[in-house]
């Protein structure tokens, strides 16, 4: 790992050539252009193709006019020309992040919310206040237990039925493949030990074959999820707006919303919310929705995912994209894998699709013109997804389509290379390449421990020459940035600096951790012409943060603060007034 402690100017002489194509040519200056806002002596980390260091940034309306060091930057100072001292704090491009769930995260904190907390009794206490506060609801629904928190991962209605016996509950898990539910819930959608489990779903049972309260994987949730009072339009924008200005905190200036249903979601159609609030004026980022395919469906709703990239892409929302899942999760043994699960009777989980019909589908997909947004956890699935897009390529030929397999986090190492072979985008969530209660307690015991190596690898894709992007899945985890790159750089917790490191071997520089998460991440998102690093000509879509990275310890990145984040010029979080003078 090379020392964080050396100076701005040695460094940029040491960064690498990306792989990102080149930005857009620098503007001309003229003795009219005057800036709107100089910011001067920062240590201004551009992430442009020969990682270059500056001074000094001027933004003009929505775009950056000038990049370099202070003097040049003199001649873009009017006498309306707002000019910030920086005093050595850091400025970067926007963050853009490749996988994320806004609207679900904004609208669940209106619900009964457990993401920050840790333990059974936690979560039901919670539960038990929240229904208090809420006696008219005639559901409780929530989200955000963790299946480390249980044993085996398997939560029981009995817990829940204990605080809640008068109404039916359903609550997610963090990672939104499981859900626990009361006796209640389980009466008032019919399951009994007679019911079969869904395709692509299960209900878990104990010895007698009694359902026990958790549902694993959305065809299961459905059995109740159907039941459940719809949402109003004014709870689902207000969770949006909400979301996107948590997300603007943080420096985020683009995403990619990963999981865009075609249909009404709990009584709400996704793609009208994202458009609602854009002409309304308060999405303050500039969005790709993935749009979910149904494997129900099949290639009969290709036309209807035509008709939604035309209609849904206007203003600062763009629908290019279709998102598949092809597996489920290891911890409850749903993620698709080339080797048995340990403990079991060789059961290697099941993939969503077919392999072979998963070919067809994405070859006409591809051949529609779409990016493609792959969810694939183990090995086989992620092997599953390559080879779909391999025989895309035979079919179709070559072509800018940037498609990218999120979460990704075992893999054969054969598989590695296919990234750079097949120009797909390895979309890693970083926040999770760590050993925690999840790793230790439920993934590493039931894997095949070849396996094991070969966990969230975002060094060896880089090294084989792969394009790695972040995203955080939010709301399973965190979605600030920059406890993600800390976790990329040490493969240890960021809120513990002792931490051992988990595989060591592939972690990754903080150079390469912030490219993940703009040039490369606007890269997914088809916006590096525009965003994703800071140059002349590029929207000004631009993070402060009060330190720079490259000057501190690596286990104090997570330490930093966003002080200021702009999208094209404009403030969506912060003053740059408070910067001081």
């Amino acid at each position: 790992m090379s020392s964080r402690s050396i100076p701005g100017i040695l460094i940029a002489l040491l960064l690498a050539v990306t792989i990102a194509p080149a930005a857009a040519a620098p503007a001309s200056p003229s003795a009219q252009a005057k800036a709107d806002i100089v910011f001067r002596n920062g240590a201004v980390y551009t992430v442009d193709r020969v990682r270059s260091w500056a001074e000094a940034v001027a933004v003009r309306g929505e775009k950056i006019v000038y990049v370099g060091g202070n003097g040049g930057a003199a001649k873009y100072v009017g006498p309306k020309t707002k000019v910030v001292d920086l005093q050595g704090k850091m400025i970067l491009p926007g963050f853009q992040d490749a996988h994320v769930h806004p609207l679900w995260a904004g609208v669940e904190r209106q619900d009964c919310f457990l993401y920050e907390l840790e333990t059974k009794e936690d979560y039901l206490k919670e539960v038990a206040d929240y229904a208090a506060k809420h006696p008219r609801d005639t559901w409780i629904r929530g989200a955000g237990w963790s299946m480390s928190a249980f044993p085996k991962g398997i939560p029981d209605r009995r817990d829940l039925d204990a605080v809640v016996p008068d109404r039916p509950v359903l609550l997610y898990s963090k990672d939104g493949h499981s859900a626990w539910v009361n006796s209640k819930a389980l009466a008032a959608a019919g399951i009994t030990r007679d019911t079969p489990d869904p395709d692509g779903g299960r209900i878990d049972r104990d010895r007698d074959g009694e359902p026990v309260g958790s549902l694993q994987e959305e065809a299961a949730a459905n059995l109740v999820t159907k039941l459940m009072p719809r949402r109003t339009p004014e709870q689902t924008r207000h969770g949006l707006r909400v979301a996107v200005e948590e997300l603007n905190a943080l420096g985020i200036t683009s995403f990619q919303e990963a999981d865009a249903y075609l249909d009404d979601y709990e009584g709400y159609r996704m793609l009208d919310v994202y458009r609602d609030v854009d002409r309304a004026g308060g999405l303050t980022a500039r969005v790709v929705l993935s749009l979910r395919f149904d494997p129900e469906k099949g290639e009969a709703q290709i036309p209807e995912l035509i008709r939604a990239r035309r209609d849904y892409t206007r203003g600062r929302v763009h629908a290019h994209t279709v998102k598949i899942f092809q597996d489920g999760v290891i911890e409850s043994k749903t993620a698709a894998m080339l080797q048995p699960y340990r403990g079991g009777d060789g059961d290697r989980g099941k993939p969503l699709i077919d392999p072979e019909t998963l070919k067809r589908i994405v070859t006409h997909i591809d051949r529609e013109g779409f990016q493609l947004h792959f969810h694939c956890i183990g090995d086989a699935a992620i092997r599953q997804v390559f080879d779909a897009l391999e025989a895309a390529r035979r079919a179709n030929g070559v072509r800018d389509s940037r498609h990218h397999l999120s979460h990704i986090q075992v893999f054969h190492p054969d598989d590695i290379p296919r990234f750079r072979d097949l120009g797909a985008v390895a979309n890693f969530q970083p926040l999770w390449a760590l050993a925690d209660d999840y790793i230790n307690d439920l993934t590493l015991p039931i894997l095949a421990p070849e396996t094991h190596r070969w966990i969230y690898p975002i060094g060896s894709v880089l090294r084989s020459g792969g394009i790695v992007a972040f995203g955080s899945d939010w709301s399973v985890s965190s979605a600030n940035p920059l406890e993600e790159m800390e976790v990329a750089v040490r493969r240890a917790d960021w809120a513990d600096a002792d931490a051992k490191p988990f595989i060591p071997e592939e972690r990754i520089d903080l150079r390469d951790a912030i490219t993940a998460f703009t040039i490369n991440s606007a890269y997914v998102n088809f916006q590096d012409d525009r965003t994703g690093s800071i140059e002349a000509g590029k929207l000004a879509d631009l993070v402060v943060l009060d330190r720079n990275l490259f000057a501190i310890d690596p286990n104090r990145i997570s330490e930093a603060k966003v002080l200021l984040t702009l999208l094209g010029g404009r403030p969506v979080y912060g003053d740059p007034a408070a910067l001081g003078n």
